[in-house]
């Protein structure tokens, strides 16, 4: 189907656009793949079920993954503006569901840049190896040199604030150059970069000895995982987390795309490409662990791990012995960089689009509005020797009780008190080429809620049952519970001020043509 060029005088000449189809997919797939596909799903995936597990993701990403991907799209595609803008056109009590999304994009992006500027640092150590023969002792001490308690100070750390800001600086700069100068030109430059530097690390560690035992460890099924409610649990949270749903994200990229681009289709591609991805990501990663299993005479389960320990633990230690060690170093922590990157422009601009619509400013003076500052509190938390338990707090409670919270609410406001499914139904299959039917409604307004209700509470409960990481109170408090709540109460507050009067709150024209 052919794409609607906005005319120069337009709105989205004035937002801002991706030059195609194809530039909204590349940039949509770099949000969706970031530092969780690489760290987070083959983790996930070995402890509940290996093999087995593909079958409770496939049934979580086609029956709540990609409807409610779609349901972004249909609503950013329809009403053209941020989060905020588009739900208050679409409702007027809608508006503080955007906000509550761009406040939770804040939170992410003020720690989710100093683990992209520690993956830029490793990158130059895997050449020479400098982590020496304790990864673990030199990542929390000779590099972070992570206070001995939880604590809030300025005691700085040259080697993550130099990073750390040349991160920012490189960011607010792709901000700046605008929606195709910037976000859509690293993303076409960055993602092909991206998979084949993955497929080449792939290769190399499906040569490492001991691969095949790494690979047997992940997928040999455990059916008897699929009669456990939690394994199901898994696969949705686990689905939510990758696709970048729920917070904004593709509600802000859809609305920069030409009127009569097929959603639809472009959804499908995107849902599936980034699942492929932590496919492949599942199969590098427990290739090269079960080498490193071999090598120590251990068994996979004793090295397997996530998260951190994984990037920073793990691999430096793989990297160390593997023949060649040095190229998958390069190569694994060029990709933590690569994949990050993309994801965090795709989460800023969520709250720069907002801000933009809201107060009518310029690319630029959003850009520096938004940036500046968040650049400011992301070093002066994290790039200090008490940032790790910060990172790690504030990660754990905004991804659970923020990200699937509003996801849950956006869902049903959107379904039963806005009723508005029905329209973006019909606006989606205008041009789509995946015609959808009342299967996709039913399963948006009934389905998946209950499924992520579910999630919740059983998350709600492990938190409550035992402090999350052994942290003191104040720490959870402020930093955990504090950050899921506070954005909410920012995001009621900020939606009771007025819209700059040169921002129309009127559905677009050109969606009554």
């Amino acid at each position: 189907m052919a794409e609607q060029t906005p005319t120069a005088d337009s709105d989205d000449a004035v937002r801002g656009s991706f030059a195609s189809r194809r530039v909204f997919i590349l940039a949509a797939i770099g949000s969706a793949v970031g530092l969780g596909n690489i760290w987070r799903f083959p983790y996930v995936a070995y402890e509940n079920g290996g093999g087995a597990f593909v079958i409770p993701y496939l049934v979580a990403l086609l029956t709540a993954g990609l409807p409610f991907l779609l349901m972004d799209y249909g609503i950013g595609h329809r009403y053209r503006g941020s989060a905020p803008l588009s739900f208050r056109r679409m409702h007027r009590g809608g508006e503080v569901l955007g906000w509550w999304q761009v406040g939770i994009c804040a939170v992410i992006a003020v720690y989710y840049a100093v683990i992209i500027a520690w993956a830029v640092r490793y990158t130059f150590f895997s050449i020479d190896h400098t982590w020496g023969d304790d990864p673990a002792g030199f990542f929390f001490g000779d590099f972070l040199h992570v206070a001995e308690s939880p604590s809030i100070g300025l005691d700085f750390v040259a080697g993550v604030f130099w990073p750390l800001l040349l991160v920012w600086i490189a960011v607010i700069a792709i901000m700046v150059a605008g929606v195709q100068r910037g976000i859509g030109a690293i993303a076409v430059i960055f993602i092909p970069v991206l998979v084949i530097a993955f497929v080449v690390l792939v290769v190399r560690a499906l040569f490492l000895p001991g691969a095949g035992e790494g690979l047997d460890a992940l997928f040999a099924p455990d059916w008897g995982a699929l009669g456990d409610t939690s394994v199901w649990a898994a696969a949705f949270g686990q689905i939510f987390f990758s696709l970048s749903v729920g917070f904004g994200i593709m509600i802000t990229y859809a609305s920069y795309v030409g009127r009569r681009t097929d959603m639809t289709g472009s959804g499908l591609v995107v849902g599936f490409s980034n699942s492929a991805f932590e496919l492949l990501a599942g199969i590098g990663v427990f290739a090269a662990l079960g080498f490193l299993a071999q090598a120590n005479g251990v068994a996979v389960d004793e090295v397997a791990s996530d998260g951190l320990g994984l990037a920073f633990i793990a691999f430096p230690t793989i990297i160390s012995e593997a023949p060649a060690g040095a190229l998958i170093g390069v190569l694994f922590f060029g990709c933590l960089v690569l994949a990050g990157v993309t994801s965090l422009v795709s989460v800023i601009e969520v709250v720069i689009s907002a801000v933009r619509d809201k107060l009518a400013l310029t690319r630029a003076a959003a850009s520096l509005l938004v940036g500046l500052p968040t650049a400011a509190v992301s070093v002066i938390f994290f790039a200090t020797t008490t940032g790790v338990p910060v990172l790690d707090t504030a990660d754990y409670f905004i991804n659970r009780f923020g990200i699937l919270l509003v996801a849950v609410c956006s869902m049903l406001a959107v379904a039963w008190w806005f009723r508005d499914l029905h329209t973006i139904r019909l606006h989606l299959n205008e041009f789509g080429s995946f015609p959808l039917g009342n299967w996709w409604s039913a399963l948006v307004a009934f389905i998946t809620p209950v499924v992520l209700v579910y999630v919740l509470v059983q998350e709600l409960i492990d938190a409550l049952d035992e402090p999350y990481g052994g942290y003191p109170d104040w720490l959870l408090g402020w930093f955990g519970w504090g950050s899921a709540i506070g954005v909410v109460l920012v995001a009621v507050v900020i939606s009771l001020l007025p819209w700059s009067g040169r921002t129309s709150l009127d559905v677009p024209e050109e969606v009554h043509r």
